[in-house]
């Protein structure tokens, strides 16, 4: 039988990275996960953004013309499987009271200590990992096809720039000057303090080689053989043997509910699944930092694949059939935007964002498990937050001072079972 002092189970952007926050603070780690590789799940498929401007989270629309909209599924950014309505109902409810100015702003307050760190947290990881190639510090940008919307993005940036963001509003020439093979738009909003990575799943695999070569284990197991031994460890199979840990680390994205759920606990947490394609550039078009097109709801941002197309969510129970229909409706709209060429990918990728209803992650120890701790949940910023909740995380578990009050990222904030 192996032993560690803590196994993690899942290596995504969370799971490796809090593998090497506490392996650099002493303890001996075993990061395990169902594949052979990092990175291969949520953390492969994002718009790649290391989003410092994110504020405020994502809230549920209060616009009723919007509502109707969705309800009918005629808008590109979301769509729902009515299959699903019994299930994701409940949830959307709590979405929405938890998106009450109020309590909005609560969890605004909650996002802040996180996203502020999130860019030199990811650096210092960088450079000891010989990633920083992968880093592009030209920010993104949010384009305008109406003049309505312009002006409500306008009055977003203000009320941003109060946090000391630095963000450039542009015209149509502005944007020619920055990006000129984009067209058709009004105006836009460039976001000068985020980050992109041209490749996340490679960068999460990054990681995972560095804590390797420092003397960790990545071991292949199946998380939902996890058992809490009569002597307080916990142990499950893996392809090299049992492995007993002293303590245990649930970072398993939308899956983590598969151990949560076995171990007592019922947490409110929905999926947003979403898609991507690859497409060639075509004209000799050129793209310099990930693109939000905030009338259509998808990212256009450049990877080494291609110029990757990025969706927004779609309602549906996570291990459902993929239904890629929002990739053929942004599509058309991406295509008036930038001269795509064509698609690269045999088939539309889809992964599954882990979400709450106040779109904060849990983070910190089990309630009834003294050796069990959590780091899960981070909706749309799980690129964005995985170093910075790595560390946060370690920090509470070896008993060092945290750099931020862990509180609001409690399990106890839910009525968990």
């Amino acid at each position: 039988m192996q032993s560690a002092d803590v196994a993690i189970l899942g290596a995504g952007i969370a799971g490796v990275s809090t593998a090497l926050h506490l392996q650099a603070r002493g303890r001996d780690v075993a990061l395990v996960d169902r594949h052979g590789a990092a990175g291969l799940e949520t953390s492969f498929g994002n718009a790649g953004v290391i989003e410092r401007a994110s504020l405020s989270p994502y809230l549920f629309p209060r616009d009723v013309r919007k509502l109707a909209l969705y309800a009918l599924n005629l808008l590109p950014e979301a769509h729902y499987h009515f299959s699903a309505l019994p299930e994701v109902l409940p949830w959307l409810w709590r979405y929405y009271r938890e998106s009450a100015p109020d309590r909005a702003r609560k969890s605004a307050e909650a996002t802040r200590p996180l996203i502020e760190r999130c860019v030199v947290e990811h650096e210092a990881l960088m450079e000891s990992a010989h990633a920083a190639d992968l880093l592009r510090k030209t920010g993104w940008i949010k384009v305008y096809r109406k003049e309505k919307s312009f002006a409500e993005g306008v009055a977003d940036v203000e009320r941003l720039r109060r946090f000391g963001l630095n963000i450039d509003i542009l015209d149509e020439a502005g944007l020619a000057a920055r990006e000129p093979s984009l067209y058709g738009v009004c105006g836009a909003a460039h976001y000068l303090d985020a980050a992109s990575i041209e490749d996340p799943s490679r960068l999460t695999q990054a990681y995972a080689d560095l804590f390797i070569a420092r003397g960790g284990r990545f071991l292949t197991g199946d998380a939902r053989s996890v058992q809490e031994a009569a002597d307080g460890r916990w142990t499950l199979e893996t392809e090299a043997g049992e492995l007993a840990a002293a303590e245990l680390v649930v970072a398993l994205g939308p899956w983590s509910d598969l151990v949560t759920r076995e171990l007592g606990y019922a947490f409110p947490m929905a999926v947003k699944r979403g898609y991507h394609m690859h497409y060639a550039p075509r004209d000799g078009g050129t793209l310099s930092r990930p693109v939000l097109d905030a009338d259509a709801g998808y990212v256009l941002a450049p990877m080494t694949r291609g110029l990757r197309l990025t969706t927004g969510a779609e309602f549906a129970k996570r291990d459902a059939p993929p239904t890629p229909t929002q990739i053929d409706a942004c599509e058309p709209f991406a295509r008036k935007l930038f001269p795509l060429g064509e698609r690269l990918d045999a088939k539309p990728w889809m992964g599954s964002r882990p979400c709450f209803p106040d779109m904060l992650p849990v983070i910190g120890r089990a309630p009834k498990h003294e050796r069990l701790w959590f780091n899960f949940g981070h909706q749309h910023h799980g690129l964005t937050l995985g170093p910075v909740c790595g560390r946060l995380l370690a920090e509470v578990m070896t008993g060092e001072t945290p750099f931020a009050d862990p509180a609001p990222y409690r399990a106890e904030r839910f009525d968990s079972g």
